[in-house]
């Protein structure tokens, strides 16, 4: 039986005029992040992890800023289409442990709803797709709310 875990981490500014996007799920807030994607913070942070897991790059290696194709893609697409690259190699996805460093909005609220879009696009339940959020005690461009950080490890098992 083989096991690899993968490690992602993911960072995106916040601005106004855009939705902010995290874990899927689309949270009410003055700013949103800013990226070539939808910037989902979280999402891209898994999909790094399950990337870094098999050695195959990141997610700026196989969904460029450079393509048009993914100008404001749903990240929830780019994860179905990270667990379809980690299928190919044989392997399925154990469980996700995630943390999201941002000083406001809350997302506590907004966790299960995200456990739920995360869990049914991996094949998972939502007692294995574990989100934490954190404030940086308003140190750093998180603090200063500047932006935001997600923090994701994954366990991968060869089928």
């Amino acid at each position: 039986m083989s096991f690899r875990i993968g490690s992602g981490v993911d960072f995106h500014q916040l601005v106004e005029g855009r939705d902010l996007w995290v874990g899927g799920v689309k949270v009410p807030h003055y700013k949103g992040a800013l990226g070539h994607s939808d910037a989902d913070v979280l999402l891209h942070a898994i999909c790094d992890a399950m990337l870094g897991a098999l050695s195959l790059g990141d997610i700026g290696t196989h969904f460029p800023d450079t393509d048009p194709a993914y100008k404001n893609i749903d990240s929830k697409i780019l994860l179905e289409k990270t667990i379809g690259l980690i299928r190919q190699e044989g392997y399925t996805v154990l469980n996700i442990d995630s943390t999201v460093c941002l000083e406001a909005p809350k997302i506590r609220p907004f966790v299960p709803a995200m456990q739920n879009i995360i869990a049914s696009r991996c094949g998972l339940t939502v007692k294995e797709v574990s989100i934490k959020a954190t404030t940086t005690e308003k140190m750093g461009f998180a603090g200063r709310e500047e932006g935001l950080v997600a923090y994701a490890t994954v366990l991968l098992q060869k089928n």
